[in-house]
């Protein structure tokens, strides 16, 4: 947020006006612009959109697993192959294998839950994805704004959203202004719709504002870790996708993994852990790099390369946590809202479909001449939704998986397998969260610590060389974006009682405790290494991390991810 001090000597900011502002280039935000534009020009009405998006360009900074359920590309581009959509390479088969430290039991077809199907969906790079999402905007008269970041929503005197402002370029580590300094622009629209992915940081704050997750359960988070691998063209086996459970996992920790192969050779894979693990010396980048080690994951990448790395917090999506999605002057849509299924292990599809959901009630509002106002249209379309019966199928999947690994494979098996076969769709019960993801580690002392194999440089990595593939770069002259509400709480609480534990969670590196020249320890912050994923500021015990804004353009570069 700009300061008083730096309007008042430079100011006042520009500002442009819209009808729709966007905050956020990804599936959801390029979907409501997309369908927004498609239902004015129906309506014969001309709508002026722009997307704002913090990476350099729109797909940088997105990552996913990725296996596309097409059912919301069908609806918002019904014509999306003759359009030269990247979804090349349909699933092929599906193994769902349970590992052991040394071995694998592949589950029989038969008795894959339903969840876990994905016939007729297409292993695909989502960042390839969402920049052929923005050329079909752009041609449809969008406006897309790369490298700006929106650091900041704007209000009217009635605590209306009127807009946000984008990050002040040319500040120094001091926060005081250099050779180059120029101010943020507001980018003022009718309505401003938030689509910055899981925990995003405005839509954190508008949340609490508004107070939108009022009685609803508190929203839970995974972080997932993922790598791009090019490999030996007789260990291809393009449309194959593979998910794990059990091992590394060696208590009742929430995780997997996945492994997709793509065309030409490609394949891109990952783990997923829960953000609501409880032993601090927990690693899930450690995590991700021995279980590539396992003979049933190294099978289909050794003497293979490493392209690429990214790490991403998802939401866990239940629909019990999502928080009322519209207030005065705009919605969220999306990651930012928490319409991802985590038991389908996709989010695309939903972030597409709410995102449309969210532009047919922002095209009936400003036909009407309407403006700033509550887009209730859209809540109410999502509960009459296809989006909406698929969420609540799947509602308590997460939820069983807190009552360990024995509950929740049984009741996954009960919900998504027997259950549908008895023509029961959805369950008739619901469970409930209520602890967020950072209350649940327990201390240090209370744990067993986690003795992480050293990396080999063929199969397992360290974080620093892991950083450089994901092109990560940031202007070093530049305040942290990673700040602290109190500096003295990383030594003396989270070291003191957690041992440390963003030296473990933070899958780039950020985080290291050192020791001063009196043999005290500090803890030492390298902004610079930040992939972005937000893990931080989810899973910090005292909640004294909180993520906002680097300048525009920063962060990572993700190629084919």
């Amino acid at each position: 947020m700009t300061s008083p001090d730096l309007l008042a000597q430079f100011g006042p900011r520009e500002s442009m006006e819209y009808d729709v502002v966007i905050v956020g280039a990804g599936p959801a935000g390029l979907a409501t612009a997309i369908r927004l534009k498609q239902v004015a020009a129906d309506k014969g009405q001309e709508v002026s959109v722009v997307v704002l998006e913090k990476g350099s360009e729109p797909g940088a900074h997105i990552l996913s697993g990725a296996v596309m359920d097409p059912r919301a590309m069908n609806e918002l581009l019904p014509n999306w192959k003759d359009l030269g959509a990247p979804l090349n390479q349909p699933v092929t088969g599906d193994d769902v294998l349970f590992l052991s430290e040394s071995g694998s039991t592949r589950t029989p077809d038969w008795l894959v839950p339903r969840n876990l199907h994905n016939d007729g969906c297409y292993v695909v790079s989502l960042s390839n994805v969402v920049k052929w999402m923005a050329q079909q905007a752009e041609s449809l008269g969008v406006e897309i704004f790369p490298g700006f970041a929106a650091a900041e929503v704007l209000y009217d005197d009635q605590g209306r959203v009127k807009g946000v402002a984008t990050g002040d370029l040319g500040l120094g580590k001091d926060g005081q202004p250099h050779d180059g300094f120029q101010l943020g622009m507001e980018l003022l629209g009718k309505y401003t719709i938030f689509a910055e992915g899981a925990r995003g940081h405005l839509g954190k704050q508008l949340i609490a504002k508004y107070q939108l997750d009022k009685g609803k359960d508190p929203q839970s988070f995974a972080i997932g870790v993922k790598e791009l691998w090019e490999v030996p063209a007789d260990k291809a086996r393009p449309g194959l996708v593979v998910h794990t459970a059990g091992w590394p996992m060696v208590d009742d920790t929430f995780g997997g993994g996945f492994l997709y192969h793509l065309e030409d050779n490609k394949v891109t894979l990952g783990f997923v852990v829960g953000l609501d693990y409880q032993n601090p010396y927990m690693s899930p980048f450690e995590e991700m790099q021995r279980w590539k080690t396992h003979p049933a994951i190294r099978a289909h990448i050794e003497g293979g390369k490493r392209l690429g790395y990214g790490a991403r917090a998802i939401n866990n999506g239940t629909p019990q946590a999502l928080p009322t999605t519209v207030f005065p002057g705009g919605a969220l849509v999306g990651c930012d809202a928490g319409y991802l299924n985590a038991a389908r292990i996709k989010g695309s599809h939903a972030a597409i479909k709410s995102g449309m959901l969210c532009a047919e009630a922002l095209a009936d509002a400003l036909s009407s001449g309407r403006s700033q106002d509550l887009l209730a249209a859209y809540p109410v379309a999502f509960e009459q939704s296809w989006l909406k019966d698929e969420l609540d199928q799947t509602r308590n999947f997460k939820l069983w998986f807190k009552k360990g690994k024995t509950v929740g494979n049984l009741m996954t098996g009960i919900e998504q397998w027997l259950l549908p076969k008895l023509g029961v769709q959805s369950p008739p019960w619901t469970l409930h969260a209520t602890k967020r993801d950072h209350e649940c580690l327990k201390p240090a002392a209370d744990c067993r610590p986690i003795a992480y194999p050293k990396p080999d440089g063929k199969l397992s990595f360290d974080r620093l060389s892991s950083v450089f593939v994901s092109n990560t770069n940031h202007e070093e002259n530049q305040p942290s974006h990673l700040t602290l509400k109190n500096a003295g709480i990383p030594v003396q609480v989270n070291l003191a009682n957690y041992a440390g534990p963003e030296s473990r969670y933070c899958p780039a590196g950020v985080y290291e405790f050192v020791k001063n020249e009196d043999g005290s320890d500090r803890l030492q912050i390298n902004a610079q290494n930040c992939v972005h994923c937000k893990t931080c500021d989810i899973k910090d015990p005292t909640q004294n991390i909180v993520w906002v804004t680097p300048e525009g353009g920063g962060g990572p570069n993700y190629v084919g991810m």
